[in-house]
């Protein structure tokens, strides 16, 4: 994919141009996005809305890391919902199946198709762990975290996408990982035997 160009035609009003450009980044976007919100219908909304806000802002792209540049609309974008569910709180519920009504004991997206029942479960138990764990971070401690330690991008990309020092990602960065340490220290009887730490395993 020849992005330059790309984006030189997206930035002429062509749309298949942007449309491909969309395809590229719309994973890590709504991966961003699912893990700063905890719900996949609430990334994908937030996800839509950055795409939409790129596109109608393409001209004031200044060149750089276009992948940053996008990630930055839906790192905005989710603040924005999550600053709207302070206004509004609403109570959080666990994955329900359309069908049945029913919770949702393992979430599919959570799923690894690969190993058996037991280790999927594990798997999953894990995952919610640790989605609990970022949901209770702040705001700007969760991005660079997300960005950094989830989507494996470097810190100076994470600086372009929150708009903030480099220093300021790396201090938040390690303040974030111990809040994260800690939180999964105290909530380790949730977790499988092999994701304990050392001296909760051995208790």
């Amino acid at each position: 994919m020849d992005e330059v160009a790309l984006i030189q035609a997206a930035v002429q009003g062509d749309l298949t141009a942007f449309n491909r450009l969309v395809l590229a980044y719309q994973e890590i976007a709504f991966n961003v996005a699912y893990r700063m919100l905890d719900d996949p219908d609430a990334a994908e909304d937030a996800t839509q809305t950055a795409f939409i806000s790129a596109y109608r802002n393409l001209k004031s792209y200044r060149g750089g890391s276009f992948r940053a540049w996008v990630l930055r609309m839906v790192t905005n974008t989710c603040y924005d919902e999550l600053r709207r569910r302070k206004r509004r709180p609403v109570v959080s519920l666990e994955p329900v199946d359309d069908e049945t009504s029913e919770e949702i004991e393992s979430p599919r997206w959570l799923a690894d198709e690969g190993p058996g029942p037991e280790d999927q479960l594990e798997t999953a138990e894990l995952e919610r762990a640790i989605q609990r764990c970022i949901n209770g971070l702040p705001e700007d401690f969760r991005s660079v975290i997300l960005l950094v330690d989830v989507q494996g991008l470097d810190y100076q990309e994470a600086a372009e996408i929150t708009r903030t020092p480099l220093g300021t990602v790396k201090s938040r960065l390690a303040r974030a990982r111990l809040k994260m340490r800690d939180c999964l220290h105290g909530i380790g009887e949730l977790l499988p035997s092999q994701f304990r730490l050392d001296d909760e395993g051995s208790a």
